[in-house]
């Protein structure tokens, strides 16, 4: 018991220092126009991302998230017995984040793993992820 206790608290600073690092460290925005900038934030509504704050992989994205100036939803999944956990397993499927729920009309799409999130999100906002990639 007293080594489960142990564990969770050193991964949770560790967890806690990555984010911090990472605040720090944030990558510049993608600057659009006014217009442009309309066009993602209405997408964006549309978009909401569970996550657990000190998640490397979650880091990961938000990293993605900030880059792109997306104004995106973050709902904390971690808190057991919370509302966007017990959605994140219910209507998702199961708990694992990052994961990225994209509502188009009737359709839900829950998007798991921050490497497919991280494409989708670049595919979808960035205007130059065409050229970066050769597409």
């Amino acid at each position: 018991m007293l080594k489960k206790i142990s564990l969770k608290i050193f991964r949770e600073g560790v967890g806690g220092l990555m984010a911090f690092v990472s605040w720090l460290t944030n990558p510049r925005k993608i600057k659009r126009s006014p217009e442009e900038q309309q066009r993602v934030d209405t997408i964006a509504k549309n978009m909401s991302m569970y996550q657990y704050f000190a998640c490397p992989f979650c880091i990961k994205t938000r990293r993605t998230v900030h880059r792109l100036n997306i104004p995106l939803e973050y709902r904390d999944a971690q808190v057991r017995g919370g509302e966007h956990r017990n959605t994140l397993e219910k209507e998702g499927g199961t708990i694992k984040v990052p994961c990225l729920r994209i509502d188009e009309g009737e359709q839900t799409t829950w998007l798991y793993e921050s490497n497919d999130i991280i494409a989708q999100l670049n595919k979808t906002f960035d205007p130059e992820f065409s050229t970066k990639t050769g597409s």
